[in-house]
């Protein structure tokens, strides 16, 4: 699935697109940063459950990563949003999930997204929220692991969002 939107285009990531998007998330601010290893390899494996947004020069400016889960065949659990520092304010990270969840319904098909966020990321329950409301579905939350479950010194809890349900994105 690809979509061009003005000076963006948006399609799959590929293996050589890890370090840009290992860069963006280490440049986001907010992200908890992974080893530029597991973008590599995200890139990889996952590429049909993620999308990037392409500037001019064909270099990704955004992205969205994501994948089914496997017990939950019909929910896509969205791992990390980033969008360089150049291109917010201009709605693609909605854009990004839009398209995301409207491959994978098309592909795979989709009832429900989940997300994690930390409270007082106003930017990504945004997003969340106001992409549960354009598709008509509601938004469930839950503590999915306390302060106490991270082994690496203090995190905030990570609140799962769990949107649902999902028509018709393959018309979309």
């Amino acid at each position: 699935m690809t979509a061009a939107h003005a000076d963006l285009y948006i399609d799959r990531p590929g293996v050589t697109d890890g370090a840009a998007l290992w860069r963006l998330a280490k440049e986001s601010g907010t992200l908890d940063l992974n080893s530029s290893y597991a973008y590599l390899l995200w890139c990889r494996d996952f590429s049909g459950t993620s999308v990037v947004a392409r500037g001019d020069d064909g270099e990704p400016v955004g992205f969205v990563t994501g994948y089914l889960r496997p017990d939950r065949p019909g929910t896509l659990l969205v791992w990390q949003v980033a969008v360089d520092a150049a291109y917010r304010g201009r709605g693609l990270a909605a854009r990004l999930l839009d398209a995301l969840t409207t491959q994978v319904a098309a592909e795979r098909g989709l009832d429900a997204v989940e997300t994690t966020i930390t409270p007082g990321n106003t930017a990504s329950e945004r997003l969340f929220t106001s992409y549960a409301a354009r598709h008509g579905a509601r938004v469930e939350r839950e503590v999915l692991f306390a302060t106490d479950h991270f082994p690496d010194g203090p995190h905030d809890p990570e609140v799962l969002y769990r949107i649902a349900p999902l028509t018709d994105l393959s018309n979309r």
